[in-house]
Order: structure tokens, then sequence, then C-alpha cells
């Protein structure tokens, strides 16, 4: 969990300045045709603490990278307060934090410049840390649920100033049909699209499939695409082949590249199968983190943590704010 939004900078900026990018060849297809990716690896995501008293799965981490890229790191989070994490930079890359549950108010955190932002469960934050940004991600009350997931830039937007878009439960496009519900994070499914706008083209859906459901998703085939099982019941998650072992709750399933997308299978006789379909154009650079910077080169880093001791270059402000 590692950022949330401003209500004044929302959606309604994005529009008008004509960020928003169609991606149309991303819905659903019938099974008649339809060919999937095979599954190439599964990752279980075992808990680990992080940040001050935070508990996280993490689902990617460095050894999955090359087989993900664009994608940096996942985490389920759970978070209840006093724990959170305190006021910390990033640099070169994206944030998507994505709020599954909330027990009484909200997560929020402060951004570098002043401002603060609240989400809700179901809210959704995409956050660019470009050149540098610093804050805090604390819950209010209660324990706080989600996902955060990590996305590289390329090079040349490496360096660009920080952005953040938000979009609440409500604005979030949803459909269903054959007893399968969608949410549209990024990306499409079922012919609704997503208006978030994504410098690394990617698809971020959330599915939850009905008993003896399936579904066969459209993934461009140069992309990296992996799925993430939030909920499943014994034996209900199928991926790639309806022949194919099943797959538990907090396990990452890595895709090959090619074919037309992503199948799955819902064979639990009473329980719904939930996940989340995340897909990515990837950029083909190397890669050099440090912590939270991520860069090209071992140079760059050097600069990136020299920028941050002394407050400039993105991180002039490091020196005086503090959030509250």
């Amino acid at each position: 969990m590692r950022a949330a939004i401003n209500k004044a900078n929302t959606l309604r900026g994005l529009v008008t300045s004509g960020f928003i990018r169609n991606i149309k060849s991303m819905s659903s297809s019938s099974s008649q045709s339809f060919v999937s990716r095979s599954v190439i690896k599964k990752v279980f995501a075992k808990l680990q603490k992080e940040g001050d008293g935070a508990v996280v799965r993490r689902g990617i981490s460095r050894s999955e990278q090359k087989l993900l890229d664009p994608f940096l790191m996942l985490d389920e989070f759970s978070v209840s307060p006093p724990a959170g994490f305190p006021d910390h930079p990033h640099r070169g890359f994206e944030t998507v934090t994505y709020v599954l549950e909330v027990n009484e108010t909200s997560s929020s955190s402060f951004y570098f410049k002043g401002h603060k932002g609240t989400i809700y469960a179901g809210d959704v934050q995409w956050m660019t840390a470009g050149r540098g940004i610093i804050h805090s991600e604390m819950p209010e009350e209660e324990v706080n649920k989600g996902l955060q997931l990590w996305i590289n830039l390329s090079s040349k937007e490496k360096m660009i100033e920080p952005n953040y878009q938000e979009l609440s439960n409500s604005d979030i496009p949803k459909a269903e049909q054959n007893g399968v519900q969608v949410k549209v994070i990024a990306g499409e499914s079922m012919g609704i699209q997503s208006p978030v706008y994504t410098r690394t083209p990617t698809m971020f859906v959330d599915f939850t499939l009905d008993p003896g459901a399936q579904f066969h998703q459209n993934v461009p085939q140069s992309w990296n695409a992996f799925a993430y099982v939030l909920e499943s019941g014994e034996g209900g998650a199928v991926f790639g082949s309806s022949d194919s072992s099943p797959v538990s709750s907090h396990n990452v399933v890595v895709f090959g590249q090619g074919n037309d997308g992503v199948s799955v299978w819902n064979k639990s006789s009473s329980k719904k199968l939930r996940f989340v379909l995340i897909a990515g154009e990837p950029i083909g650079e190397p890669v050099v983190q440090y912590g939270p910077f991520v860069m090209n080169t071992q140079a760059e880093i050097d600069m990136t943590i020299e920028d941050y001791h002394y407050s400039k270059n993105g991180f002039e402000m490091a020196k005086y704010w503090k959030s509250q």
C-alpha cells in the first residue's frame, strides 16, 4: 500500500488534456477459436514484514522481473494502525494501489507537495513517481487490505514530473456475463474500457467467477501477463487449459507469450473465484533497482541517491516536507 490521491486532481483533467489511451485489442473472446497461453510458472506469495509493522505477501520479486517486464513488484498488503509506510521516496517507476477491503474508514497518504488523499475500499490510485516523490501511506483506522503493483517506466520517462490518477470504486467500469463479473482498472474487457491512462501500456482487470463459470480474455501477443489469485475454493482456479492443475489463493500464475490471451475456469462446486489479471508491454531495457529507486544504470542510481541526500532534481522539498 504505497499511495493515495488528491480528489481535486482526478480523471476529468486527464480527459480534457487528451491523456486517455484507447486500447482496442483487449476484449474477451468466445471459446471456439480462442487459443490460450500456457502457464509457465507459479509463485506462492509468502508473508513478510515491510514498512513500519506492516505485513505483505510478495508475489513478484526480482527473480520474476525478467519474465514479467515491465512489472517490478506485486504486494498483497494487510495494514492496521499504527503500522504503515512512513515518509519514503520513489523515482523512476509507477505504483498502482488497489484497496480491496477497509473495515471502517480508509487508507490515506500524503504527497510531498502537500496534497493529502484518501482511498476507500474498491478505489484505485495510479501514481507516477517520475523524477521524484516523497510520501507516506498510513491507515487511518482498522485493517486495510489491498494490492500494490510497481510498473517500470522507460528511460525517456523516468525523469518526468510526478503525476497521479484516482479512480473511485463507483467510477471503475464494470460488466457481467455468464457468471463472470469484471472490474476494468486499466485496459478493456467485455467491451468496456477503463479511462485510466497508462504510460507503459498495461491491462489490470479484477475478475470474479461463479462456480462452474469460465472466461477467455484477449491479451496482445507481445505482452507479458500474469494472474494473482485472491480467493478460490478447493480445486477452483484453473488457468491455461481445462485439465491444468488448480491454483490456490495467494499464488502468482505466470503465462507464456503468444496466442490469443488467457483462459480460466472456476471448477469449485460452491465457492467463487476471484483473481486479478495483469499484462503489459515489455520495455526491454536494463533494470537497476536500489530499494525505492529504479533506473537503467548504477550511475543513475548513484545520482538518485545524491539527489535525495541533497534535496535536488525532484527532491527539493524532501528537506522540509513531513507527513502529518
